[in-house]
């Protein structure tokens, strides 16, 4: 048995109470459903800038009637240090997912994007230190590495910043850092590889490339491909990604605080690769997928050219053991894309 799943048995015997902000949106409602299932106390903010009410409603459905008791939904803005108090009151773990993701979006708006990553990010800082909470653990970005061309990314090694956002989650690590340093609070921070599963929103400009390409080939549309296709990254499907944040909050490891972790599963995939892996799985249920092709167009600006990540030292100190492959986790993702567009 791992170390995840003697997690999961403590924490159905010994429930705790929990804080998720940005409940409403791709990350944060499946660590809603994760945790409302294991029977912990769950508390959400959100303010559905980029989160949804019908993620909230599949969890609801997803889970027994009593679990859904233990969750209590607070709509506000981390922006506001006061709604950032309210929610911090008597929790013992905050999971900080509340954050204005996407490249591009930073590029064009670098003000709200600060607004909300550092400004917001600083609030509920603040807030979980005056509430005296466990551990604060928060979503940190793989974009941290910026121009550094070294593979697989280790997580004391950085380059500098390619956009708006980048800035904003460097800035994020270095508040913890003087947290931990000035006011002996535990942080940890979680540096996301292209984290994909279900939920995440296929519509809009910002769209994630995989739910994007899931529509595009399900709905008959284009899909688009940045450069030549040989561009890689380090997917990671959304089940590894709750593990590691339950498992950071929880660890109890002497030198396990106070740190940044890579959460990836440890493989590349190319743009090309990935497009395939997906076609084939879309194909027996919509035939018409078969005759598509991707059209090919410029680089995007502020992208890096290749990622992948060294989890050696999230999996010695947290005990993180990704359980699903790109492929594993493209099987489980395509199921609910399919059973979307079906319904």
């Amino acid at each position: 048995m791992n170390q995840y799943n003697t997690l999961c048995q403590q924490l159905q015997q010994h429930p705790q109470t929990w804080l998720v902000t940005g409940v409403a949106g791709f990350i944060g409602s499946n660590l809603l459903e994760t945790l409302l299932k294991l029977n912990q106390k769950v508390r959400g903010l959100d303010n559905f800038s980029t989160g949804f009410q019908h993620n909230l409603d599949e969890v609801e459905h997803l889970v027994t009637p009593e679990q859904w008791q233990n969750f209590n939904f607070i709509q506000g803005d981390i922006r506001d240090i006061e709604t950032c108090n309210k929610a911090c009151s008597t929790v013992d773990y905050v999971l900080h997912q509340a954050a204005l993701g996407s490249v591009p979006r930073s590029l064009e708006d670098p003000l709200t994007t600060n607004a909300n990553n550092i400004t917001g990010y600083l609030n509920m800082l603040v807030a979980a230190r005056d509430a005296k909470v466990k551990r604060f653990v928060y979503a940190a970005s793989s974009s941290t590495y910026g121009d550094h061309p070294d593979l697989p990314k280790v997580e004391d090694i950085i380059g500098n910043p390619l956009s708006p956002y980048a800035v904003t989650k460097l800035v994020d690590e270095l508040y913890a850092r003087v947290f931990a340093k000035t006011y002996n609070f535990k942080t940890i921070g979680l540096r996301y590889f292209n984290i994909f599963g279900q939920r995440q929103d296929p519509d809009g400009a910002y769209a994630a490339v995989i739910p994007k390409w899931f529509a595009g080939l399900i709905e008959e549309e284009t899909v688009f491909i940045n450069g030549d296709g040989e561009t890689s990254r380090d997917f990671c499907f959304i089940d590894n990604c709750v593990q590691a944040n339950l498992l950071a909050a929880t660890a109890q490891q002497e030198n396990a605080a106070d740190q940044v972790y890579n959460v990836a599963f440890g493989e590349r995939t190319t743009l090309n690769e990935l497009y395939a892996l997906i076609k084939d799985r879309v194909v027996d249920t919509f035939p018409h997928a078969k005759k598509a092709n991707p059209v090919y167009r410029d680089f995007r600006a502020g992208d890096v050219r290749h990622s992948l990540a060294d989890i050696s030292k999230a999996s010695e100190l947290i005990g993180y053991t990704p359980q699903y492959s790109v492929q594993k986790g493209l099987d489980k993702a395509a199921q609910w894309y399919i059973s979307k567009f079906t319904s």
